[in-house]
């Protein structure tokens, strides 16, 4: 079971979604639901200067399609900042309606992204992927 996950997704009901979904798996002893990637930005910014706080989550589910900063936004500036190489026990996978194949291919040259994933995220995705986390 992994200590802290970050759902970012600007939709309330697919948030309460999955984190109904990886409760009823015990996915993760606390599950942060976050309705933008500048909620989580200024979580990383806070937390920069001390990467080994125990509030920095293990893995991040992020939706790429959000009105203020979309996800590749959001990743642009994780990378950019270097979060990545500060916060290097947290992952992300993307969770995604979109079913374009360009951005799986795209979502690869994130070195923090670790998965692809398309909505609803179900009970069977999420016990496959606590057996290999």
């Amino acid at each position: 079971m992994l200590d802290k996950v970050f759902c970012i997704d600007d939709d309330p009901i697919t948030l309460m979604l999955c984190k109904k979904a990886m409760q009823r798996v015990d996915f993760a002893h606390e599950i942060i639901t976050l309705q933008s990637g500048e909620e989580a930005i200024s979580f990383f910014e806070t937390n920069s200067n001390s990467p080994e706080n125990n509030d920095i989550p293990n893995l991040i589910f992020l939706d790429l399609n959000m009105p203020l900063m979309s996800g590749w936004e959001f990743l642009d500036i994780y990378l950019n900042r270097g979060y990545h190489k500060i916060f290097t026990k947290t992952s992300i996978i993307v969770l995604s309606s979109t079913i374009d194949p360009k951005d799986i291919e795209k979502s690869k040259f994130y070195p923090m992204v670790v998965n692809f994933l398309s909505k609803p995220i179900s009970k069977e995705i999420l016990q496959e992927l606590k057996s290999k986390l």
